[in-house]
């Protein structure tokens, strides 16, 4: 049982790196602040593949220890956004998954663009103060938050084709 605990727990801080390292590496600059990365893949991967608890973690906190670099004004909506996203993101695809596993991926994806687009958007608004030019910000997260689930869900797929999800 405690060899179990030390292996999720080992596997969240891989994936909190992954998260870091995926939205740090490629970034493609938004015209609106900000940058369309593969930080949201990573995100939606811990959420798939470790679930709700452990993959909210890595997600949130793996995102928010990349916004250090940059865009630290950000770091606190990050962990609770991101982590936001991938519990929910988690929840829908263990419910889903033996269904239909693309119906899975793509409504947890959906559900979990939602909460970053809303999010972000409230957390620029409201806490940064910012108003309703925060509103400027929509487009580009709609844009990032779909190319991170297409990126997972291909990401997904192969790790599934090569049997390499069995040994998580």
């Amino acid at each position: 049982m405690a060899d179990q605990k030390i292996k999720k727990l080992v596997q969240a801080a891989l994936f909190a790196a992954l998260c870091t390292v995926m939205t740090l590496v490629v970034q493609i600059p938004s015209p609106m602040q900000g940058y369309v990365n593969l930080g949201d893949c990573a995100v939606l991967l811990s959420a798939w593949i470790l679930g709700p608890l452990y993959g909210g973690a890595a997600a949130g906190i793996g995102s928010m220890l990349a916004d250090l670099f940059g865009y630290a004004h950000y770091a606190p909506g990050t962990l609770v956004i991101k982590f936001t996203m991938a519990v929910a993101a988690a929840l829908l695809f263990r419910g889903l998954r033996k269904h239909n596993l693309l119906l899975a991926q793509g409504l947890s994806g959906v559900v979990s663009g939602a909460i970053l687009v809303t999010g972000y958007f409230a957390y620029a608004c409201l806490w940064l103060g910012k108003g309703w030019a925060a509103a400027a910000s929509i487009p580009g997260n709609i844009v990032q938050a779909i190319f991170g689930l297409i990126a997972a869900t291909l990401v997904y797929a192969a790790l599934n084709r090569s049997r390499a999800l069995a040994h998580i």
